[in-house]
Formats: structure tokens, C-alpha cells, sequence
């Protein structure tokens, strides 16, 4: 494949605005509230946004991007990998699967490889990592697509959420358990599951029990000395002292750690870790 010809494609809610070597677009979510709207892209003030998402007490959603924004994304270009967020947690899947269609009917010498991460945020960087090492390989279309989609199967996404004030006004959690949680300190850990849902594990108090659980759970994946991605939500203290545990535990230093953006912080809230692994 010609470099100029190939592109990588991803919804924000992969928390990447750009690739080394290779064209990227990054297709933007929305947040939404009755008051204001924030398109998550590169634009966006994400300490802003969760200010006001704090102090802010009435429904909340998001937004996943339309037909026509994967269209014009995927416009020019003769190969397209295109990743986006769980299918069971946002129509941003679907949207993609539509322009694939579209795109490859208008144009029938492009090809377009659609992946649903079943996950979110860490584990799409690490999908788009291995993605732009397979593409500057030098591997044709086909080959690229098998690999990622095995790739895939030796992932995974866990989590900590110290609030789920957001999830609550999203209606996705009781308010009343969201309450609780606040008033208790209470740290959520879970995963994503093989069937893209965000499935709760463990309910910790104090953020070094949190940290244990995601150990726990790291071992229990399969995770030992593979890469490691650790997305936080304006929390890079926590991020860093996790990333010190996983090197201690696991005698690993293949870390990365960033910011989160909108979309994710969403979700994970103001100090939330998501951590993306490869499996043993």
C-alpha cells in the first residue's frame, strides 16, 4: 500500500489526535447538556469541560458522529482502517458501518476495514499503535486487516472511576448509588467485557485499594509483560503511581501514559484511570 493512499480513522473517544507517519483523522463525539454542547475534538478544554460537569446537576448524554462525518473522513483515500467506540455503548459503530458501505459503493476501488474495539479510549491506542506498525511494514490491505483482528483478541480494557456522577445523569447508573458512592469515597473498578459492555468489578474505598484490585484484575486477563497504556482523567499523579506499581508487579516498562479527552473523561470522570494491556 502507498502511504499517501492509506488512512487511519478513529472516533475520539480513542483520545488520539495524530500518528506518526501515517494519515489520521480523529471524528469527533459530543457531550451534551441542557445548557452547553462540547464537540470533542482537538479544540476542546477538557479541565474546562469537567468543571462545569461538576458543578452541573441536570441530565447529560453524548452524541456519537453521523453518516456523512465517516463520508467525509474517509474521502481520498483508497485504504481505510476505521476504529470506533463499543457498539455497546454508542451508535458510533453503526454510523461507520453505514459510510463503509457508501463510500465503498461510490467508490469501488477503495476498501474500507471497520473495527468495533468493544472497548474505548486505552485499548484504541494501543489498537492504533499496532495498526501503524503493521501499515509501515509494508503489509498489503488484507493482510493488515487479519492481523489487527487477531490483534484484537489479545487486548483488553480495565478501569477505575472515582465518581459516577456523569453516569448517573446519563441515566446508565441510580442516582442514589452514584450518591452513595461520592459520599463514601468509593472507587469503581471493572472492565470492559468480551462483550464491549463496562462491567463493574470491585467496589474499593481509598485509592491504594483501587489500585490493588487493578492489579488483581490485570493478572486475572492476562496481562505480564506486554504493553501498557494508562489514560487518566486530569489525574497524572494517580497515573504515575500506578504505572510505578505495574513496573514493581510486573517488572514492565513498556507504559504510556496521557490525558484523556472529552469523551473518555466523560465516562471516567475527574480522576479515572483507564488502563489498556496487551494479553499474556
Amino acid at each position: 500500500m502507498n502511504l499517501d493512499e492509506v488512512l487511519i480513522v478513529a472516533d475520539s473517544s480513542s483520545d488520539t489526535l495524530k500518528v506518526e507517519g501515517i494519515n489520521f483523522k480523529s471524528v469527533p463525539l459530543k457531550i451534551i447538556t441542557k445548557e452547553r454542547e462540547f464537540v470533542d475534538d482537538g479544540s476542546l478544554d477538557t479541565e474546562e469541560m469537567m468543571k462545569f460537569l461538576i458543578s452541573y446537576s441536570g441530565r447529560s448524554s453524548t452524541s456519537c458522529p453521523g453518516i456523512g462525518e465517516y463520508v467525509e473522513a474517509f474521502a481520498g483515500y483508497k485504504y481505510v482502517f476505521c476504529i470506533t467506540i463499543t457498539s455497546a455503548l454508542s451508535g458510533s459503530y453503526s454510523s461507520a458501518l453505514a459510510a463503509k458501505r457508501i463510500f465503498e459503493k461510490e467508490h469501488p476501488y477503495s476498501q474500507v476495514c471497520l473495527i468495533d474495539s468493544l472497548s474505548t479510549g486505552a485499548e484504541m491506542v494501543l489498537l492504533i499503535e499496532k495498526l501503524r506498525e503493521l501499515i509501515l511494514s509494508g503489509k498489503d490491505f488484507d493482510t493488515v486487516e487479519s492481523e489487527i483482528r487477531q490483534y484484537q483478541k489479545k487486548t483488553g480494557l480495565v478501569f477505575m472511576l472515582k465518581s459516577i456522577k456523569n453516569l448517573a445523569n446519563n441515566g446508565r447508573v441510580n442516582h442514589v448509588v452514584a450518591r452513595v458512592a461520592e459520599v463514601l469515597k468509593i472507587s469503581i473498578v471493572g472492565k470492559a467485557s468480551d462483550e464491549g459492555e463496562f462491567q463493574q468489578l470491585d467496589k474499593c474505598r481509598g485509592e491504594s485499594r483501587a489500585f490493588a484490585a487493578l492489579i488483581k484484575r490485570l493478572r486475572e486477563e492476562g496481562f505480564a509483560k506486554g504493553k501498557i497504556a494508562i489514560g487518566h482523567c486530569c489525574n497524572p499523579d494517580a497515573a504515575r503511581s500506578f504505572a510505578e506499581m505495574v513496573r514493581k508487579e510486573f517488572s514492565n516498562e513498556n507504559i504510556h501514559i496521557f490525558q484523556t479527552r472529552g469523551l473518555c473523561c466523560f465516562y471516567a470522570e475527574l480522576g479515572g484511570l483507564m488502563i489498556g494491556f496487551e494479553k499474556d
